[in-house]
């Protein structure tokens, strides 16, 4: 069950990067996750209503709602979506492929029971490698514009990493609902405010039909679904183990630009792809690689 919901979310944050393509042609960055996110508040704070599960309650848990959301959302969401309009998809996947990382040094400092090991260390390095080859035409830095939407993209991924980090260590307790809806309440309050004063009146804005269709899949697919699944995972395994998913969808966009956009599968991919998949391979089932004895060998007491 495990492996099919960590599957699941790669396939449906790997899509993502095209429909936040696909929308920002329409609608202004800021305004475009402003949109997402009070329709994803809509549907969610609909759900924990119909089916009765509780809302975010007391000063303790709005506390740690407030500080999540605004890394997850309001810092990592709205870089991603602002820095797109200056760098290209390929190295914004790159940058946020950094997540993991950034997860493994944080939970050292939050959830002790989750040791940095040179195994680890070594399949971030190979997943990254992997990432960088997949898209390594794509890692010029041209202007600077590209570099500002480069160094954003990676204070988006040290947010997000820090988010996940946090809820796991403090938010266990919380169903995934009520943790999703109480961080997209806090979290989307900034982004109303700057999509407002930034780019006035999102009801000026005109959409197609694909760009609605765009904010419906970022909504529910992309949101409220995957978020939802996400925390469900990330209680139950290590936090290591929830974040390659930031190594594996990057693949997933290559390949789902060839099926539906019908762009070419170049030789890289595949090599970029096996070693996504090694590195994933050596954090998730690590267990059954190397001696238990092994296991929880710590960096700090080689270096």
């Amino acid at each position: 069950m495990k492996f099919l919901v960590w599957f699941a979310l790669c396939l449906i944050w790997g899509t993502t990067w095209l429909f936040i393509k696909v929308g920002l042609e329409e609608i202004p960055p800021f305004s475009f996750a402003m949109i997402r996110f009070l329709f994803s508040i809509l549907v969610v704070g609909i759900l924990l209503y119909s089916v009765r599960i509780p809302f975010p309650k007391g000063k303790t848990e709005w506390q740690l709602l407030a500080v999540t959301g605004f890394f997850q959302f309001s810092i990592n969401y709205s870089l991603v979506f602002w820095s797109e309009l200056h760098i290209t998809s390929g190295l914004a996947a790159v940058l946020q492929a950094m997540i993991p990382v950034f997860g493994l040094l944080l939970a050292a400092m939050y959830l002790p029971e989750e040791k940095i090991t040179w195994l680890k260390v070594g399949a971030l390095v190979i997943g990254i490698s992997g990432v960088a080859v997949i898209f390594y035409d794509q890692l010029r830095i041209e202007s600077t514009m590209a570099f500002a939407g480069s160094a954003a993209i990676v204070i988006g991924a040290f947010a997000a990493a820090h988010a996940s980090i946090l809820t796991k260590a403090k938010g266990s307790a919380m169903h995934p609902a009520t943790l999703l809806f109480g961080q997209m309440v806090c979290g989307t309050v900034p982004i109303i405010a700057i999509a407002l004063i930034a780019e006035g009146n999102p009801l000026d804005i005109e959409i197609t039909a694909l760009g609605v269709l765009s904010v419906f899949y970022l909504a529910i697919l992309g949101t409220v679904v995957s978020f939802w699944l996400y925390y469900w995972l990330l209680r139950r395994v290590e936090s290591s183990k929830a974040m390659t998913i930031a190594l594996v969808t990057p693949l997933i966009a290559v390949i789902c630009g060839n099926l539906i956009l019908g762009e070419r599968l170049r030789f890289e991919t595949l090599g970029g792809g096996l070693l996504i998949l090694t590195s994933v391979g050596l954090i998730v089932f690590r267990r059954k690689l190397i001696p238990a004895s092994n296991i929880d060998t710590e960096v700090g007491e080689n270096v």
